[in-house]
């Protein structure tokens, strides 16, 4: 969903990098980038073993979780409270209903509003039946896990499925649960960590992605 359906990645990376810098856990956007589709939890907790040399706790996680959401949406503002639809990204997902295929989000979100924004943004293309959220897993990415549960709820097999990733960690758990996986680079990182992590394609955007759909060998 993040940095390839809406072009939410530059906030999120804002109010990580604010936050928990100031709870002395340095962090810079480029780092929330390259952690992108870890659980919030999962991301907290490799700061504070690599500054405190422990995991937070339960509450600690809780209060700058809290602080992250109140940042980003103070961030959102400027954009109307919701970040923007990523460009493209309508143009890719009509190109694979038009081929008949189905459509299952992956995401390491747990927002209640979930539905209702994609539909909003997006009508027609996603059903509860065909989302993981970050509330159906216990292990994030880059566990393969989000991703064999999308397969599972999809019916298909690994060899039957395609992953649009923007992330490197994301790229690793599809690659991981044996999906081919289409890498978009729509954030600052060099495209190469996404081609590291086993990407069978890379484009440069999501607006690329779709000019260029129906030339792959799908």
């Amino acid at each position: 969903m993040d940095g390839v359906l809406f072009d939410s990645m530059p906030g999120h990376a804002f109010a990580w990098a604010k936050v928990m810098t100031a709870y002395g856990l340095p962090m810079t956007p480029e780092d929330a980038f390259e952690n992108e589709g870890r659980t919030g939890i999962g991301t907290i907790s490799i700061f504070t073993r690599r500054y405190w040399n422990r995991d937070a706790s339960e509450e600690e996680a809780r209060e700058l979780y809290r602080r992250k959401t109140i940042v980003f949406n103070e961030y959102m503002e400027q954009f109307g409270g919701e970040a923007p639809e990523m460009s493209g990204a309508a143009e890719v997902l009509n190109k694979v209903r038009a081929r008949g295929l189905k459509r299952v989000l992956v995401t390491g979100s747990a927002q209640q509003s979930l539905l209702t924004r994609l539909e909003k943004h997006y009508p027609g293309h996603f059903t509860p039946e065909f989302m993981v959220t970050g509330d159906d897993v216990r292990y994030g990415k880059p566990n393969p896990e989000p991703y064999l549960m999308a397969l599972k709820k999809a019916g298909v097999g690994a060899d039957e499925a395609l992953v649009v990733e923007n992330a490197p960690l994301g790229v690793r758990a599809a690659v991981a649960a044996g999906i081919r996986t289409i890498a978009v680079n729509t954030g600052p990182l060099d495209p190469q960590l996404l081609l590291n992590e086993g990407a069978s394609w890379l484009f440069p955007s999501m607006q690329a992605l779709a000019d260029h759909f129906d030339e792959l060998p799908l």
